[in-house]
């Protein structure tokens, strides 16, 4: 994630030292103290180093190097790359003060304009504070840690390592009374391996991870293993490496014939060997947890359709892996529903008491848990067995319910679920990261709409440009992307089939407000119970979920860039941000201060009882989205037309069912077409 940090970061500083800028800089920079000329040299040696460490992250990031001593380092290099993003922010302001047209204007539309003024000479002392902590950072690393490439003593994960503590498949065996919920899947799974079609047919078992899919493939493999004239579970992980799997693979296959030596064998002749022994029986092989749909087709190289019925099991977590199976041969594990996922629990939880049935007294807490883990099997299972060892006291549950999170976490008995759901977040590429911490900063439930998502990953810069395709669309494939990875659930679509709104599974969401903590992505703040809920170090950004006190004794406004509300309590704040949304608060007026926001792209006044925008709306150059739904809002005022860099403006109001006051609107959308056609010519449409 610190890799997403300063990937932004230099790309601004390489804005800030390229020629246009500079040239605009000369004559003030000339005045200037030895400090100040040598600003540009500066933010171009801080730039330089920046790109290192970013190469070094993702090399550790490529050998999975861990330990405190990493994460310490990763945490203080991003708090010196969120510090340089405000420093140059605040150069480019100030450089480009009075440039407020043409192209200088289209460069600085990604620059934060600062709290207050800040003088060049400031500045220029703060970009050689953080030259200076870089170098210092650099030593630092090289005290306590060793250069990545040939050390011993800095943890890295072996593939069988990762596979046994981390991957699903393992010790994951259930009698077929436990299968709650998925008996349906194991029937249909089972048919398919009996079906009289005699070729080699590839089924994928897929859903996100802690589903149940090893579950059930396990199940089924080991009752069905006798069909077969040979068999073979392998399980692939993030880092595996190909010669490993096909030699796992030959070593199941043909663990009857003792002349392979599989450990001195290359990759050539593991393939040649694997193609002569599936060539002449009918097999059974397992490939659980499959990542990437290219690594499936290289590990599948070795497969042969002798005609014997032979049937080959993928597990995986992402849709694009999965539909690699044949056509008629995919199934989708989902999450349990409320009857079946207490049955499971209650099953695990009182496995001596008859009918597993769950004392009344602890049945409200019970039922918290379980809608906690939101039919997801491997909690429910991991949780109700936790509890199952313990006092079975009302006190006792209620207690373990209010630190589920927390016990998710530190106990060791529970970790291994943690670990499994944060294994789809490791493994996400980098543009998704962004995108996925983003979404939870929306309240437990909280319905996702599409649209809505896209125009903040938009405003908030998270959406690369791709070609000549609009931000929007490639926002719209950045969705489908972690769907497609079982990281969002679609509730519901439109009649076009495309996604209207999706929704986070609650641990998933939970195990995510984390790693924002960890990664100071984003806070969230929630006092409903007088206790504020996962407060990271200097956040980038806050979602108000509940606000019964003062956040700014706990928040350094100065930190922040977006800011979301869900309190319709709160009271307006005078921070500033790239994205406010006011939605639902008791606010009538904007006070005129707004257009001091230069940065602001995204502005959400929707279910306010706002009746007039400021003038000084003029001033926000770089807003692309304006959204005005349900307010009071009759006209809007004609400086309107400025807003070059609208992309989306929303508003509506039904003031009467019967659609009979069209005339108390007319007004509104008289104003709003006459002064947007300015803006309409200017962008050639």
């Amino acid at each position: 994630m610190a890799e997403i940090t300063l990937i932004l970061v230099i790309q601004k500083l390489g804005i800030a030292v390229a020629g246009e800028t500079l040239k605009l800089a000369k004559p003030l920079l000339g005045r200037k103290d030895v400090l100040v000329v040598a600003l540009p040299a500066n933010m171009k040696l801080i730039k330089d180093e920046l790109e290192m460490i970013n190469a070094f992250l993702k090399e550790i990031g490529i050998k999975a190097c861990k330990g405190e001593v990493i994460e310490t380092w990763i945490r203080q290099v991003r708090r010196l790359a969120f510090d340089m993003e405000d420093i140059v922010d605040q150069f480019m302001y100030v450089i480009g003060e009075n440039k407020m047209t043409g192209s200088w204007a289209h460069l600085k539309k990604i620059f934060k304009k600062p709290q207050s003024l800040i003088s060049l000479d400031d500045i220029a002392n703060k970009a050689d504070a953080v030259n200076k902590e870089l170098i210092e950072l650099s030593r630092r690393k090289h005290r306590w840690t060793q250069p990545i490439i040939g050390v011993s003593d800095i943890p890295m994960a072996s593939y069988d390592n990762e596979q046994l503590f981390y991957l699903p498949g393992h010790d994951c065996s259930v009698n077929d009374d436990e299968l709650i919920g998925i008996y349906e899947k194991k029937e249909t799974l089972t048919e398919i391996l009996h079906s009289a079609d005699r070729s080699m047919r590839i089924v994928a078992v897929w859903g996100m991870g802690g589903i149940g899919k090893s579950t059930l493939v396990n199940n089924v493999y080991t009752n069905e293993l006798s069909h077969f004239g040979c068999h073979a579970w392998v399980s692939i992980s993030q880092s595996y490496k190909l010669d490993d799997v096909w030699r796992n693979m030959l070593t199941s296959l043909g663990k009857d014939n003792r002349e392979f030596d599989t450990p001195k064998m290359n990759g050539v002749e593991l393939r040649a060997e694997l193609k002569k022994l599936l060539d002449k029986k009918r097999y059974f092989i397992i490939l659980d947890d499959v990542w990437r749909a290219a690594d499936f087709l290289k590990i599948t190289e070795v497969l042969v359709d002798n005609g014997l019925g032979s049937r080959v099991i993928i597990t995986t977590r992402i849709e694009d892996v999965a539909s690699r199976a044949d056509d008629g041969y995919k199934i989708k594990v989902e999450p349990l529903n409320d009857h079946d996922s207490w049955l499971l629990f209650c099953k695990k939880a009182f496995p001596n008491i008859e009918n597993h049935t769950c004392p009344p007294e602890l049945c409200e807490y019970g039922k918290a848990i379980v809608g906690k883990c939101d039919g997801l099997p491997l909690s429910l299972v991991a949780i109700a067995s936790l509890l199952s060892l313990s006092t079975k006291s009302r006190k006792k549950w209620r207690i373990f319910h209010e630190q589920l999170i927390s016990e998710l976490h530190s106990n060791e008995n529970l970790n291994r679920v943690e670990k499994i759901l944060n294994l789809s977040y490791k493994h996400l590429p980098n543009y998704l990261k962004n995108c996925f911490l983003h979404c939870a900063m929306f309240p437990e439930d909280y319905l996702l709409h599409r649209k809505r998502l896209i125009r903040l990953w938009v405003a908030e810069g998270f959406i690369e440009q791709r070609g000549a395709s609009n931000l929007e669309d490639i926002a719209e494939g950045y969705l489908i992307e972690l769907v497609q990875r079982s990281m969002l659930q679609v509730v519901n679509r439109n009649s076009f089939d495309r996604i209207r709104c999706l929704r986070m599974h609650d641990l998933v969401r939970d195990l995510a407000i984390s790693q924002c903590k960890k990664e100071s992505f984003c806070a969230v703040y929630d006092d409903t119970h007088g206790v504020v809920v996962q407060l990271g170090l200097e956040p980038r950004r806050l979602a108000v979920v509940r606000c019964n006190n003062n956040i700014r004794s706990s928040i350094d406004p100065t930190r922040l860039r977006t800011f979301i509300s869900f309190d319709s309590s709160m009271a307006l704040s005078s921070w500033c941000f790239a994205v406010l949304d006011l939605s639902g608060l008791p606010i009538e007026t904007i006070p005129h201060s707004i257009g001091e926001l230069f940065n602001l792209r995204y502005f959400c006044l929707n279910d306010t009882n706002v009746k007039l925008l400021p003038k000084s709306m003029k001033k926000l150059h770089n807003l692309q989205t304006l959204s005005l739904e349900r307010t009071n809002l009759l006209k809007v005022p004609k400086e309107f037309s400025n807003l070059m860099k609208l992309r989306h403006l929303l508003i509506w109001k039904l003031l009467d069912e019967t659609l009979c006051l069209y005339e108390s609107v007319e007004p509104l959308l008289v104003s709003i077409i006459g002064n947007l056609w300015n803006h309409l010519r200017a962008c050639g449409d």
